[in-house]
Order: C-alpha cells, then sequence, then structure tokens
C-alpha cells in the first residue's frame, strides 16, 4: 500500500507543479510522470536539507517541491524557446 501511496502522490505533486511554474510545464501526463520523479528528488533534498516533513500533507509538500524542480530542470533542456 505504501508504493501505491507513493504513486499517487507523486502524481498531485506533478498536477500541482504544472499549475505552479510559468507556462503549465509540458502537458498533464508529462506532468504526472516528473511528478512521480520530483517525488523520489525532493525526499532526497528534504533528506540533505535536513527537513522532515510528516503525513499526507508534509509528502505532498516534499513531493510537489521536487517537482517543480524536475519540471524547472525539464525546461531547460526543452526546444520549446520563448
Amino acid at each position: 500500500m505504501g508504493f501505491l501511496w507513493f504513486i499517487i502522490i507523486g502524481i498531485v505533486a506533478g498536477f500541482a507543479a504544472g499549475k505552479i511554474m510559468t507556462g503549465g510545464g509540458f502537458g498533464l501526463l508529462v506532468n504526472l510522470i516528473l511528478g512521480i520523479i520530483g517525488g523520489v528528488l525532493g525526499g532526497w533534498i528534504f533528506m540533505l536539507l535536513g527537513i522532515a516533513t510528516g503525513g499526507i500533507i508534509g509528502s505532498l509538500i516534499t513531493a510537489t517541491v521536487g517537482a517543480i524542480v524536475v519540471l524547472w530542470i525539464a525546461s531547460l533542456f526543452s526546444a520549446r524557446r520563448p
């Protein structure tokens, strides 16, 4: 059940990060996939900074921060330039 929660929180975080980022990210499906990857990255970043979060809300915040970082990095390598 823990892995399923990880996926669900990553999907929600990807959706939220797509709404937060200017330009809307890369579309719904890619944002959701990057949100799952961002959940892992966010946990790693928070661990390095010594920030501990708990519960669903803390996990969602962690995953959203990670998803924003992943979307930002992906936008640097995007072929779309303004």
